[in-house]
């Protein structure tokens, strides 16, 4: 891709701005957010996108830039707390048939992809409804291994059959129809009630069909979409985007959005109300794993101008915990939020493995289970919460957590609680002694912070008599290798976070779900016919005391097979420099929010 020589030019002159001493720092920050009259906002994130193609988008950190440079469907309200869609390439909400079997949906005209070469004369072209139909497609091409076809695989109408055909993109697939330039249906096999929120996902983001074919896997680091912005530079460190001049003229409702003056009113987003975004000239998203070097890159005044506070940082931000309230050096320069992520941590054996997962055999399967609930016994989540949360996070048992509705804390409350003596007692009933047990591997991407976690889990496992010599470090340099390794069944034992995709405890259930196994997002690769007959069960449902109860009889499960060690909710505190409008968000596919962010001069 083409970069302009502006772009250029501002780059070389952020290096500038970088090499400064912290004093200058200091006395400049407002400059050095303004460059030759361009607004600049850098924000970070605490991981690396592994891919920028929307179908292979299967982590936040990928999602934070997919959403930026590609439209959806549907996108979250801004500031809308419980959750709430909204219409984003789409004109309105879909109709939707009696049945629940068929959505109609319009698209907006007019509204173009970013330049590229393979469009005529280099120029983007208008988006259409056939744009929609291929970028669906394409997740269910075998040659693409996509990450999101779990969304939709025998969910709409002729997605395997396409397959199965072949996948050839100018083939009609009956459940994907392009009515016209601007209408989009799709017809379903049996009600999906979460169909609309797969629209608001990065994996949905609409790709031009020219654009990927004459780039072929280019396209991942060269993405081309219709987003507010514009990728230009794209390495290991940073990803430089620009704004779409041409990006869709909308004026933002701050009061539909969710405005609420007893929350929002310290953080400037009045000023926004009727203007059309995005506001910033310049987008800059840096890849921070480092707590440290991100903490110090915040405080520098220059460079990132939003984090979370890490750990070791807490005691120096916090003046007390109940209720929250920050040092008043904190927020005489930092604006702050503070509230639950939607999403949690865990620990996670993959259920394949031949020694930690099940094969089949009774004895086999009953002798697995009470190792892998012995080594759950052995966790102290208290523990864990105090050294590496400062005791704000929420503990709760099972999977399904306390960002969605369906949460329920009294169902399984023994599966968090510490019990030493219980762990050895079940692997003596067993017969797991030093001599039997297996080696066992803790896999989690190569940092300070993660050989911490592993240091306190081989406590966990000595304390209930684990031989030391038989507990392994597994890292990976990086997520992308993490995560590669799970997709390949190479982690008997893991260590991640799960981000909602949307808020409905389906989308954490689904984790279990037999046909999602990997590559899919079953990454413990559970299968258990009775869990799998109550989600299909549950799957065509909506919103219902009668779902719900279904939910919580699968959350059960998943508690007694001790498949998952969870769970803890994280709470987080966002800091952000005065100068910056915004409402940070990295839950639910939080990167919508970027395209509000303005910056004070």
């Amino acid at each position: 891709m083409k970069v302009h020589k502006l772009w250029i030019t501002l780059v070389a002159t952020i290096g500038l701005f970088s090499c400064q001493s912290e004093d200058q720092n200091k006395n400049n920050s407002t400059l050095s957010n303004t460059v030759n009259g361009l607004k600049i906002y850098r924000h970070s994130i605490d991981g690396k996108p592994t891919s920028l193609d929307p179908i292979k988008a299967a982590t936040l950190y990928s999602n934070m830039l997919v959403v930026n440079i590609f439209d959806t469907l549907y996108r979250y309200k801004y500031l809308t707390r419980p959750y709430e869609l909204k219409p984003n390439l789409a004109q309105s909400m879909p109709q939707i048939s009696d049945d629940g079997l068929v959505y109609t949906i319009k698209i907006k005209s007019g509204v173009l992809f970013h330049d590229h070469p393979a469009f005529i004369d280099g120029k983007g072209r208008e988006v259409k409804a056939h744009d929609f139909i291929y970028s669906i497609l394409r997740s269910f091409d075998p040659k693409n291994i996509a990450s999101g076809a779990w969304l939709w695989q025998d969910k709409i109408q002729g997605l395997r059959e396409w397959q199965n055909a072949g996948a050839h993109y100018d083939q009609t697939v009956s459940g994907l129809k392009a009515i016209d330039d601007y209408t989009i249906q799709i017809s379903l096999y049996k009600p999906y009630p979460q169909l609309i929120y797969s629209l608001a996902m990065g994996f949905s983001a609409i790709t031009p069909r020219e654009v990927v074919e004459a780039l072929g896997a280019e396209f991942g680091s060269q993405p081309i979409g219709s987003g507010p912005f514009i990728l230009g530079q794209f390495n290991s460190e940073t990803a430089y985007l620009r704004k779409n001049i041409h990006f869709r003229q909308e004026p933002i409702d701050i009061y539909k959005e969710g405005y609420d003056a007893t929350k929002h009113n310290q953080f400037g987003i009045e000023k926004l109300h009727g203007k059309a975004p995005p506001f910033i000239d310049q987008l800059e998203i840096s890849f921070i794993n480092e707590s440290a070097s991100r903490w110090q890159s915040f405080t520098k005044g220059n460079e990132i101008q939003y984090t979370t506070v890490p750990k070791d940082k807490q005691n120096t931000v916090l003046l007390s915990k109940d209720p929250i309230e920050l040092h008043p050096q904190i927020t005489a320069n930092y604006h702050y939020s503070y509230g639950m992520e939607a999403g949690f941590v865990y620990h996670g054996f993959d259920m394949s493995h031949p020694i930690f997962g099940n094969n089949g055999d009774p004895d086999h399967d009953t002798k697995s289970r009470a190792l892998r609930c012995a080594i759950r016994k052995s966790h102290d989540w208290k523990q864990k919460n105090r050294a590496f949360y400062f005791g704000l996070g929420t503990v709760f048992p099972g999977i399904i957590p306390p960002s969605v509705p369906e949460y329920n804390p009294n169902i399984g409350h023994n599966s968090i609680e510490t019990d030493v003596q219980g762990a050895k007692d079940l692997l003596n009933q067993h017969q797991w002694t030093g001599s039997t047990l297996p080696v066992f591997e803790y896999h989690t991407t190569g940092s300070v912070l993660q050989k911490q976690f592993f240091e306190q889990m081989r406590g966990f496992l000595n304390n209930i008599g684990y031989p030391n010599n038989l507990i392994k470090y597994h890292p990976y340099p990086s997520f992308g290798t993490f995560n590669k390794a799970i997709k390949n069944r190479q982690t008997p034992f893991f260590f991640l976070g799960w981000t909602l995709d949307y808020p409905d405890a389906e989308n954490t259930l689904q984790l279990f779900y037999g046909p999602n196994q990997s590559p899919g997002s079953n990454s413990f690769n559970y299968t258990n016919s009775a869990y799998d007959a109550l989600f299909e069960q549950s799957s065509v449902l909506q919103p219902s005391p009668e779902r719900t109860a279904l939910y919580q009889k699968m959350n059960q499960m998943i508690i007694d097979d001790c498949v998952v060690i969870s769970g803890l909710a994280r709470n987080k505190i966002h800091l952000w420099h005065k100068n910056v409008i915004s409402f940070p968000d990295r839950g639910i596919v939080g990167g919508f929010h970027l395209r509000y962010v303005d910056i004070e001069q």
